[in-house]
């Protein structure tokens, strides 16, 4: 029987997914299974309009758990080891909800890769940041800091193992904030709910938008969005969205 070790809580337009796998939430092949699965969920369902994502107890996520690494010598071991190690970050970052990470504690590896995956970064005070890959003999994970960090930080992390703290972090814009532990969530909770009032199909557009422009030249990335802009203009909820507004009440959305 297969383990829930990634937890779904949904609420007013919000899911909490939260990695519970103890002590360290280390990701093995059920645990990046059940992310994809969630993440995929996410996306389509109706009810959600934004994702936290966290872990349980003082780690968010120590990175790959080395026990579950696959023989290398047994064909095709390795390479669903490597399509679902792939997935799990993409399910994430092509979530068609904005994903918000608290980052409660430690995000290492494979964990600094699901932070990278996110939409919006916090993190509590007690978080640190590596990609220790190169201590147990491996390399890896440069596409993963590349999002995150300019060419000399990420590379002196690549090749030492280094972490940094939330505050390095917070220091090079990387985050939003950094809190204290009891106000990690209470904070990322508010903005997801801010964030859930919005009309279902804008923020879907504008999650879709966001990826996009990061690997588009300004010159495309600007029309890619007059084009959406004009289709969306046309919805329901577009048109609710701006009466709204100029009435002064909570809009009715309808997700079409």
């Amino acid at each position: 029987m297969t383990d829930t070790v990634v937890r779904l809580d949904v609420a007013d337009g919000v899911a909490v997914v939260t990695l519970d796998r103890p002590p360290v939430n280390a990701l093995n092949r059920d645990m990046r299974r059940q992310i994809v699965a969630t993440f995929d969920a996410i996306s389509e369902r109706e009810d959600i309009r934004c994702a936290v994502l966290t872990g349980n107890g003082s780690v968010f996520c120590a990175g790959a758990d080395l026990k579950d690494r696959p023989d290398a010598d047994v064909a095709g071991d390795f390479l669903e080891h490597n399509r679902i190690t792939r997935e799990t970050g993409n399910a994430i970052r092509e979530c068609a909800k904005p994903v918000i990470a608290a980052v409660n504690g430690t995000a290492l590896g494979a964990g600094m890769g699901l932070v990278a995956a996110c939409d919006i970064l916090y993190a509590s005070e007690t978080a640190t940041f590596g990609m220790p890959e190169i201590n147990v003999g491996l390399a890896g994970g440069a596409s993963m800091l590349r999002t995150l960090f300019g060419r000399s930080t990420l590379r002196r992390m690549f090749f030492t193992g280094q972490r940094l703290t939330a505050h390095d972090l917070l220091r090079r814009n990387v985050l939003e904030d950094v809190l204290p532990p009891e106000e990690l969530m209470p904070v990322v909770m508010e903005l997801a709910l801010e964030i859930a009032q919005k009309a279902p199909l804008a923020l879907v557009y504008a999650k879709r938008a966001a990826n996009m422009v990061d690997v588009m030249p300004q010159r495309d990335a600007y029309r890619f969005e007059q084009e959406f802009t004009y289709a969306l203009s046309k919805t329901e909820d577009a048109r609710e969205a701006r009466m709204a507004f100029l009435e002064k009440r909570k809009p009715q959305f309808k997700g079409r």
